[in-house]
Order: structure tokens, then sequence, then C-alpha cells
């Protein structure tokens, strides 16, 4: 999935326009959507779903894949926030905020109507935040965002460590993937039993092969002369293009001014 990823970013078809645009636009969407109510949040990940699906030609698949692992880690927590219990005594406390109740012997399960809007919030701002970051993701690569960053004079010492975590990142899952072949390959995988056992043994393999690939990527950078920072190569062949420039600016002042205009109504109710 990694390598996918990584070969999307460098063939989108939005590939040609300045990363730092790329980069200021989807930071400030980012910084939009944690600022924001949930009905911005929502036409924020739909807007960033156009530009990444449509404008970039990211396959959907893709993308909707990524979408759900964040929608199922934010569902494995909302649950707390929506369910709550209290004894029968203190039953009418909760009558107000309770959507739905079921009692069990001395307590009170029930759904709660202000922990229910929570974690809608929750919800629609992770899957906003996340949109913004996996449009970053999707079309820029990995070592343009480093020269960005670098020419926003950002700390070599920050940009060098992302850079050896990125690769570290591929290290770690080409070694799980060799292994896994490895052991599927001889039967590794056949029962449930045999199965546990060979993935103890992938865990337990995966770190000492990892740290030993890192080593031999340390001992190469040695033998090329590192010096203490990474050069990246990289052309500055962009072509800004106004039509996204004006639809990302006008996008941006149209969400920020519906932020607004929501508080507005409010404090006019109030």
């Amino acid at each position: 999935m990694s390598l996918q990823l990584d070969t999307l970013a460098y063939t989108n078809r939005l590939r040609r326009l300045p990363p730092e645009h790329k980069l200021i636009f989807a930071l400030t969407t980012l910084a939009i959507s944690l600022a924001t109510h949930p009905l911005a949040q929502i036409l924020i990940a739909l807007w960033m779903c156009v530009w990444t699906v449509i404008y970039a030609r990211i396959p959907a698949g893709v993308y909707f894949r990524l979408l759900l692992f964040t929608i199922l880690f934010c569902l494995t927590s909302l649950p707390a926030l929506m369910v709550n219990g209290v004894v029968i005594n203190d039953l009418p406390k909760v009558q107000l905020d309770s959507l739905y109740g079921l009692t069990i012997g001395h307590f009170h399960i029930y759904i709660s109507h202000s922990g229910s809007i929570q974690a809608l919030g929750i919800l629609t701002r992770a899957l906003a935040s996340v949109s913004c970051l996996y449009f970053l993701m999707l079309t820029v690569p990995f070592t343009e965002i480093l020269q960005t960053l670098r020419y926003l004079r950002f700390p070599v010492l920050l940009t060098d460590l992302l850079l050896l975590m990125y690769r570290f990142i591929f290290i770690l899952l080409n070694t799980a993937n060799e292994l896994w072949t490895a052991q599927n390959s001889r039967g590794g995988y056949r029962t449930l039993a045999s199965g546990m056992k060979s993935l103890a043994l992938l865990i337990g393999q995966l770190l000492q092969r990892t740290l030993e690939r890192y080593s031999q990527f340390s001992l190469g950078l040695e033998a090329r002369g590192f010096v203490g920072e990474f050069r990246v190569w990289h052309h500055r062949r962009y072509r800004p293009q106004a039509r996204y420039i004006i639809e990302a600016i006008c996008g941006c002042i149209g969400l920020i001014g519906l932020e607004f205009w929501r508080n507005a109504e409010i404090f006019t109710r109030i």
C-alpha cells in the first residue's frame, strides 16, 4: 500500500503544481477544519475528495479505503462517549439527556444526547482533517515536502529525521512482506495454531532484520560520504494554474464566512 501511495504521489494530475501551493492549501484547510462546526467539516471532507479523486485522478478505491481506516479507528472509540450509565436512584437526573436506555439490575445504561453530539463532532473533525492530510500525501512526493520545508527555513535536523523515518517505514514494510511471503509459502498459516506460531516468529524476527537492514543503510550512507545533511534532488518544472489558485482561495474564504455566519446567527439568538 505504501509503495502504491508513493507511486500515486509522483503520477497524479496535480503533480506539476508547485508543492508549496499544495502544502499551504492543505495546512490552511486543516486549520479551518479544526476550528469550524460539523457542517463546515463535512463540506471540507467532500471538497478535498473532489480535489483528490477528480482533480488529481487518484483511484477512488484507494482513497475511500484510506478513509475507511480512519472511520473504523474512530468508531472503536466513539461508543465510550455515547454510552453512559447511572444507578437507578440517579435516573431522573439524566432523563433529558437519554436518547435510549436499558435497565440492567441496579444500573441504567443509556445513549447520551450530549455524548452523541460530541462523538459526531469528533468524527467529522477527524474525517475533515485526515482528508486534508491525504490530499497532501497523495499529491506531493515526500522529497518535495522536505524541499519545501527547507525552503521555508525549517531546521535541517527536523527534515533529516523526517526523511529517516520515511525510509525506515519502507524498510519495515518490505521486511515484514518478505517474512510473511516466506512463511506463507511453507504453509505457516494453514491452521489457527500454526498461524499464531508463525505470527509470533514474524514479530520476533521483524525487529532484528529491520535493524540489520537499517544498519546496512547507515553504512551505505557513510560509504557515500555522508556529512550530516541529506541532499535530495528535485527539479522546479512547476506550472501554477490560476484556476486552482482561485478555487482554493474562494473555497477557504467561503468556509470561513460560513463559520462567521453561523456564529453570528447563534449570537443573535442569544
